[in-house]
């Protein structure tokens, strides 16, 4: 069996498990199984990140500056967008497929072992997510890793990549998302996130509302944590528009660093990056040790961020974002306006049934000119005539389209019409990963044919 079908097969294996939505407030399952393979996950320095939108982007930005700095990284996000090796990336690459079957094969023989024990407790056996943390450890434990940057699946606390002791946890922006399992108010679900800080450990946070914040100072007082929190600590001072990205200038925790370049649209990217900048400080310093002029202009100029307004076409131009949230959609509205000079946007929208998309609507909506309803291809995928409602009852009108390739198809002629038009493709991260693959089967950089 090649490497690739044996990679293949692991997935399969893991898609035989409860899915990701399938979660329960508990990490001791994913704890015992990583104590019988003598916790990997305890063999290198952890970066552990969470909050609402902006997690992945700020995760593999620290990553790229880690890297930049001669050490060996891991890193764990989720989801993916086209393939699930995405998801552990070791030294800035997916894992390599033999290398995530090897880590399968250490784990598989104790995986009836702890289903076992399970069962007898009246337990459900372990789930997708939590098998897949394990396998992250372990291939990062096997590279073997110097750092691994780590994003959590949801909330914090009994989040299964909690099993893991983070020197630096870091706080994205917190907002309202999966009430149904974090809470209703922004305490709430900022009391679970508040979960990841460990003992002594190094916090980051960026700017937060006042609920959030003031969670995250109690939790770290208790734990013995410093705390820096963007705009008190560190910051993003200046950023100009540049070719293929943005000139940002931060200031840091223990220096400031003018006009670097980051390959990457909107404020909001500007914002990530001086986060991670913050988080990578405290991690290599102690927060009073400057990052090195070569080391933060090549971590920051290698940064990628795929999803998340990624330039797919042209002649028209079309972006990606996984904008799915009224949070991140407020951010792509802001950014297409900010970032680029177009007229018009059409906006090819799919959303998951379960998300708030009424709030991604009325983000969205005052920065485009067409809507084009469709679904993401899922069984969770909001209707596309539903989100067509959703656009006409606020008085605009949207075309719906059954599925993606119609209606990108729709708003790319539409656009083509025009320099000043443009499209953007966006309400799910399946969608994302949809609209990416699409691209490259139909070679959307080589322009419009009709």
């Amino acid at each position: 069996m090649s490497d690739a079908a044996r990679a293949d097969a692991v997935y399969e294996k893991l898609l035989d498990r409860a899915g990701e939505r399938w979660v329960q407030p508990r990490k001791e399952r994913t704890a015992r199984i990583l104590e019988l393979l003598d916790d990997p996950q305890r063999t290198y320095r952890v970066v552990h990140i969470t909050g609402t939108n902006g997690k992945t982007s700020t995760a593999r930005m620290i990553e790229s500056l880690l890297r930049a700095h001669g050490l060996r990284t891991g890193l764990f996000t989720s989801p993916h967008l086209k393939r699930f090796t995405e998801r552990i990336m070791i030294d800035g690459e997916p894992i390599a497929d033999a290398a995530v079957a090897d880590a399968w094969d250490e784990i598989e023989p104790f995986i009836d072992i702890v289903d076992a024990e399970l069962e007898a407790e009246g337990d459900a056996p372990l789930t997708f997510f939590e098998l897949l943390t394990v396998l992250g450890f372990v291939a990062a434990a096997d590279a073997p890793v110097d750092v691994l940057v780590l994003e959590v699946g949801m909330g914090g606390s009994w989040d299964s990549t909690n099993t893991a002791d983070g020197d630096v946890a870091v706080f994205a922006p917190i907002d309202l998302d999966h009430a149904d399992r974090l809470g209703s108010t922004i305490e709430e679900i900022s009391e679970v996130k508040a979960g990841i800080i460990k003992d002594g450990a190094a916090v980051v946070s960026a700017q937060q509302a006042p609920a959030a914040e003031s969670v995250l100072r109690r939790v770290a007082a208790e734990k013995g944590a410093t705390i820096a929190f963007e705009g008190d600590q560190f910051g993003l001072s200046a950023q100009t528009l540049a070719v293929g990205g943005q000139l940002i200038t931060v200031r840091g925790l223990a220096a400031e660093y003018s006009d670097e370049y980051l390959p990457l649209y909107g404020a909001h990217q500007g914002h990530n990056a001086a986060l991670a900048v913050a988080a990578v400080e405290s991690l290599i310093g102690g927060a009073t040790q400057a990052i090195a002029g070569d080391i933060i202009a090549d971590g920051l100029q290698n940064a990628t961020s795929p999803g998340r307004l990624q330039l797919v076409g042209i002649a028209p131009t079309v972006v990606v974002d996984a904008a799915h949230n009224p949070h991140g959609a407020q951010a792509l509205a802001q950014a297409l306006g900010d970032s680029f000079d177009f007229d018009e946007w059409g906006l090819v929208l799919g959303a998951f049934a379960d998300k708030d998309t009424a709030g991604i609507v009325d983000r969205l909506l005052p920065a485009v000119t067409e809507v084009f309803a469709t679904s993401p291809d899922s069984d969770r995928a909001a209707d596309a005539d539903q989100i067509a409602d959703l656009v006409e009852a606020r008085g605009r009108r949207a075309s719906v389209h059954p599925t993606l390739a119609e209606a990108a198809d729709a708003a790319r002629e539409w656009a083509a019409s025009s320099e000043r038009r443009a499209v953007v493709i966006a309400g799910s991260i399946v969608l994302a990963g949809e609209a990416i693959l699409l691209s490259e089967d139909e070679d959307w950089k080589s322009g419009w044919r009709a």
